[in-house]
């Protein structure tokens, strides 16, 4: 279903637990993305952030126990979407950050579809 309209878009993918990010990038394959790069801590999320072109980023907020805001950051920097994923709900999100677009873990594959399409057609606004 989502397939034929997402054809040809990419995400970066942070998350620094192994098997969340596994079943995350199955889920995005199943609905149509291709995974172009993925990060496992800040400082590779950083590297990844300023050299990869995606159209999209999904950011585990909280990364081996530290803030996803440099990364944050940098993506805002190049005008790029992102998506937070947390277990914390909004309040867990980085306070200049919480009018973005967030998963709460764990989620399913109709909502991580929902909230992506969400946050392309607010930067496509």
């Amino acid at each position: 279903m989502g397939a034929a309209r997402t054809s040809g878009r990419s995400v970066f993918l942070v998350e620094d637990e192994v098997m969340i990010r596994m079943m995350v990038a199955d889920m995005l394959e199943e609905l149509g993305y291709t995974v172009v790069a993925e990060a496992g801590d800040i400082g590779e999320a950083i590297e990844l952030a300023q050299s990869t072109n995606f159209d999209l980023a999904i950011l585990d907020v909280n990364v081996n126990g530290k803030v996803i805001s440099p990364v944050a950051e940098l993506l805002a920097a190049r005008n790029r979407p992102f998506i937070f994923a947390t277990g914390y709900g909004s309040s867990g999100l980085p306070a200049e950050y919480r009018d973005r677009p967030a998963l709460q873990k764990p989620f399913q594959i109709e909502t991580l579809r929902r909230v992506i399409e969400q946050a392309l057609n607010r930067t496509a606004a």
